[in-house]
């Protein structure tokens, strides 16, 4: 009886032995943890199924050994891994190593091993030898493959996390509550990025209340502390930009973005990044003031910019300055297209549309000019420029518009001005002609006087018998002759006065000119004893100007002279030369009575004269003509008597000449 309970009980142990074995094979499957044994007499290694299945074996495989198991260690942790086990033999240390092994199949695992404090086989029972040294190991092998590799990847994350916010110059950070008194501890963790941007030690740790707000710029300490308290007491979060001070003193813009964590309605924490927005914060204030320049000069210069597709009528962008040309107010937000397009004036509209279809299905800019009716009814004359880039959609243009109302007006203004001074020049030309009506006569009537001589002989010799044919061939052409010169002279003096012809440039002789007014004024020269004297250059260039005019400068500073030395005769010399810069100077000079001693700079002024029966607009006239012409005019005082007047002409370049 006594057996059977024996065997009884033996049984149910081994039963139970087998079930802790098993358990004990199944928790170190799950943990992937195995265990082992070593003799270090006989090298002879026992291991238990999961650590047959760590190196890749299938559970008791082959027996193995101290060799079989060397071989299994990856060969760069082979020496180091028992050359520690041997040194901590020797000092009586525990061995523990981490290290790789190579399974038979060539996969490479990581695993970490421990042998307790006490060298035993099983707990408890140390085996030793007499001299006490352990001739049996037994520990643990711990697969951390898995455990490696992810903490690899969380050091592979936080560097590129900490390389991120390096490189964005943003940190992060979390904070368990905000105290609100100036000693509390914020309970807060800062990222290193944190520190830099803020030039602190992080070995000095995250600062209190008091001490953050100390590196707050004084001028935004306030309110970043009010920020503070809505935080902590309403757990909102927040999203300021602030101004800090470092410690060296260098002032940055830092952002500050904190959102409130709550678990279960719970509140947990606060979480949010810092980030250094100094540069962006200093363009965009660059920005803001160039806007505002901007914005100004497009007022100043009555300017509008803008950026749309002219074909889907879709607008990108519409400066203030652009909504007011039109009449629109741009406080009152966005104008769409149509409110623009349908301001234009229904007379300019058809040829504006025309002109915008050709420029959008050629892909080109354009430049145009058109009339609008504003909202008050104002009409307003604008231009519009508009600019297509090839890489943009069809359609798509920037631009400018631009208020030519002003610029529209000064046109008319100085075209009325023009024709004032077409009608004053023609009064000019037109008293002159009552000056040189003597002169005149006398130019017309030599040739008519001669036309009828030769008319008499010419009727004599064809009265004889038989007529004289040759002789009064001779006298009629000397009669043809003698026309002709009648005829020149009223052409010239034709095309002198003629009024209202538009001025035509071109390439005008200064010599011909001066040879056609010689001969017109001859007659007068002559009744007041005056010579005409000239010093032209042999090669005096040409000039692009309008005949007509230059006559009239010519007339004009020449009866000048005339009038100079009208009682005492005198020498009327024309000169002329050539500038470095192909300005042609023109002098006309006198030997009378001089300029007036006062009031020199006024002589060209318009109705300025010192003529008792003068209109003051002769020299007005020719300095207008002057400077229309690209020159200049003005007077000298003749060392000894008299006057000379100048003006430039520019000279026809020479390869065009």
């Amino acid at each position: 009886m006594a057996d059977e309970d024996v065997q009884k009980t033996l049984a149910e142990l081994s039963r139970d032995l087998q079930e802790s074995k098993a358990r004990l094979e199944e928790a170190q499957r799950v943990a992937h943890v195995g265990h082992w044994e070593w003799d270090l007499e006989s090298d002879v290694v026992v291991w238990s199924d999961e650590t047959y299945r760590i190196f890749g074996l299938r559970p008791q495989e082959r027996p193995m050994d101290l060799a079989a198991v060397r071989a299994m260690v990856h060969p760069e942790d082979r020496e180091s891994l028992y050359r520690g086990v041997d040194e901590n033999l020797v000092d009586g240390v525990r061995p523990e190593a981490e290290f790789r092994i190579v399974r038979p199949n060539g996969e490479l695992r990581t695993v970490h091993s421990v042998t307790p404090q006490r060298w035993t086989s099983t707990p408890g029972a140390a085996k030793t030898d007499a001299s006490g040294r352990p001739y049996k190991l037994f520990g643990t092998v711990q697969d951390i493959t898995d455990r490696k590799r992810a903490e690899e990847a969380l050091k592979q994350s936080q560097f590129y996390l900490s390389e991120g916010q390096r490189l964005a110059h943003m940190g992060s950070w979390a904070s368990n509550d905000l105290g609100i008194r100036w000693s509390d501890d914020l309970g807060i963790y800062w990222s290193d990025e944190v520190y830099k941007i803020y030039g602190l030690d992080p070995q000095n740790g995250a600062p209190n209340l008091k001490r953050y707000l100390a590196t707050i710029h004084p001028d935004d300490r306030a309110s970043m502390a009010e920020t503070i308290r809505v935080m902590h007491e309403q757990r909102c979060g927040c999203d300021v930009t602030k101004r800090i001070v470092r410690p060296d003193g260098e002032v940055r813009y830092v952002r500050c973005v904190g959102v409130p964590v709550f678990e279960g309605g719970v509140f947990k924490a606060f979480h949010g990044t810092t980030m250094d927005v100094t540069e962006h914060e200093l363009l965009t204030q660059e920005l803001r003031r160039e806007r505002a320049y901007l914005t100004e000069a497009q007022s100043l210069t009555h300017t509008g910019s803008w950026a749309c597709n002219l074909f889907t009528r879709e607008i990108f962008h519409s400066s203030d300055e652009n909504a007011r040309l039109y009449g629109f107010d741009p406080s009152q937000g966005t104008v769409p297209f149509d409110r623009f397009y349908n301001g234009i004036l229904a007379e300019d509209e058809v040829a504006l549309r025309a002109k915008l279809e050709n420029a959008i299905r050629e892909g080109e800019d354009y430049d145009i000019e058109f009339r609008i009716r504003r909202t008050d009814g104002a009409i307003r004359f604008l231009r519009g420029i508009g600019h297509h880039n090839p890489s943009q959609e069809m359609g798509e243009y920037v631009g400018i518009t631009m208020d030519i109302t002003e610029r529209k007006r000064a046109e008319e203004e100085r075209e009325k001005l023009r024709q004032l001074e077409a009608d004053l020049a023609h009064i000019n030309r037109v008293n002159m002609m009552g000056e040189l009506a003597a002169a005149l006569a006398h130019e017309i009537r030599q040739p008519i006087a001669a036309s009828i001589t030769s008319a008499n002989a010419c009727l004599r010799w064809l009265a004889r018998d038989p007529p004289d044919l040759e002789r009064a061939r001779a006298a009629a052409a000397r009669i043809e002759q003698d026309g002709n010169r009648a005829a020149d002279v009223i052409n010239r003096m034709r095309s002198f006065y003629k009024k209202g012809a538009p001025p035509e440039r071109g390439i005008v002789d200064l010599k011909d000119i001066i040879r056609e007014m010689t001969a017109l004024l001859r007659r007068e020269t002559v009744r007041h004893s005056i010579k005409i004297h000239s010093e032209l250059d042999v090669d005096m260039p040409t000039v692009l100007a309008d005949r007509v005019q230059l006559q009239q400068v010519f007339m004009n500073l020449m009866l000048n002279a005339i009038d100079a030395m009208r009682d005492t005769g005198g020498e009327l010399t024309i000169r002329s030369r050539l500038t470095p810069e192909r300005q042609l100077v023109v002098s006309i000079g006198d030997t009378g009575v001089g300029l007036p001693a006062e009031n020199t700079e006024r002589i060209f002024d318009a109705f300025h004269t010192t003529k008792p029966q003068g209109t003051g607009m002769g020299l007005a006239i020719t300095r207008s003509i002057v400077e229309a012409h690209g020159g200049r005019v003005w007077a000298t005082a003749n060392q000894e008597a008299g006057a000379t007047f100048h003006f430039t002409l520019p000279a026809k370049p020479e390869a065009d000449a």
